[in-house]
């Protein structure tokens, strides 16, 4: 049957809300994930109430509506995918929660545009870490940022949320919770661990005025957050001439991934490093050309 008892933004907020409990609680996805679903689906609800338009069901003209508005924004094509992924899954629960016999609207995904990743090259990240060089605080702590993000290639969210207990010195291995709170552990060693050390040892305890067990804290002692990185890396990353546009919270990650391939480092032992639970997923980093392996020496360059 047709679904008549349409939603007006009121009522969508609220099961919206209950969408963000119900990804957490019965999906069990992460809470950075809900959050992420949730500022999505804000950006449809926003749009449908300044236009007047019904959030549920969604109308084909609305949807095409509102893919002209994020392409008029700017938005990039990996948001919009994103976003439309997010509305999808939002659109099924309120079928499963308030219509289940409905028949809806679903809108397609836009197809996935194929982009390599974006990377710095070890000359720029030499750069990156030449312009964190001194004893002043924050440049050691954003050094040591650079080298864990390099040196094991963490997302941006992992670094924030590191904690002091993650990191194994002796054993030369540290612990990071990633996407759907799965754990895994890499190396941590090298440039990387000795970077962080001196962190510890000579900084942290100057900005740790509260008390928490978080690795990296910002100059008033609260953790960071994904917004600081990206503000962090944009500082140095100027300073280190890198153009601003290429400069985004898992360029780190990004150039990890690619590096180690062309030193010679086999894919599936990527995939467990970089904590995809998709191989395919870490094939997005093979479009460096083999012969390039000539020019390095084995794996990563700071180990």
């Amino acid at each position: 049957m047709e679904y008549h008892n349409e939603l007006n933004i009121k009522e969508a907020r609220r099961l919206l809300d209950r969408f963000c409990l119900y990804l957490v609680a019965e999906r069990g996805r992460s809470r950075l994930t809900a959050e992420g679903y949730a500022s999505d689906l804000k950006q449809w609800l926003r749009f449908c109430e300044a236009g007047e338009l019904v959030p549920f069901p969604p109308s084909l003209a609305a949807i095409s509506a509102f893919r002209r508005y994020m392409d008029g924004e700017g938005k990039r094509h990996s948001t919009q995918q994103r976003c439309i992924a997010a509305m999808r899954s939002w659109i099924h629960f309120v079928e499963m929660e308030e219509a289940e016999d409905a028949d809806v609207f679903i809108p397609e995904l836009p197809g996935r545009a194929k982009l390599e990743p974006r990377i710095l090259n070890e000359a720029e990240i030499k750069r990156l870490m030449d312009v964190c060089g001194g004893s002043k605080p924050l440049v050691v702590r954003d050094r040591a940022i650079f080298e864990i993000g390099y040196g094991c290639g963490l997302r941006a969210s992992e670094i924030c949320t590191l904690e002091i207990l993650d990191l194994d010195f002796e054993s030369k291995l540290l612990r990071t919770r990633g996407k759907g709170e799965k754990e895994r552990v890499v190396p941590f060693l090298g440039e990387t661990a000795r970077g962080v050390r001196v962190y510890l040892d000579a900084v942290r305890p100057l900005l740790n005025r509260k008390r928490i067990s978080r690795v990296f804290l910002s100059f008033s002692g609260r953790p960071l957050n994904r917004q600081d990185m990206w503000r962090i890396l944009r500082k140095r990353g100027r300073a280190a001439g890198i153009t601003e546009s290429r400069l985004y919270p898992h360029i780190l990650r990004h150039s990890f991934a690619t590096h180690l391939l062309a030193r010679g480092m086999d894919m599936r032992t990527l995939q467990e490093m970089l904590g995809h639970s998709s191989i395919m997923t870490t094939q997005t980093y093979s479009h460096f050309d083999g012969e390039m392996r000539d020019f390095y020496d084995r794996f990563h360059p700071r180990a």
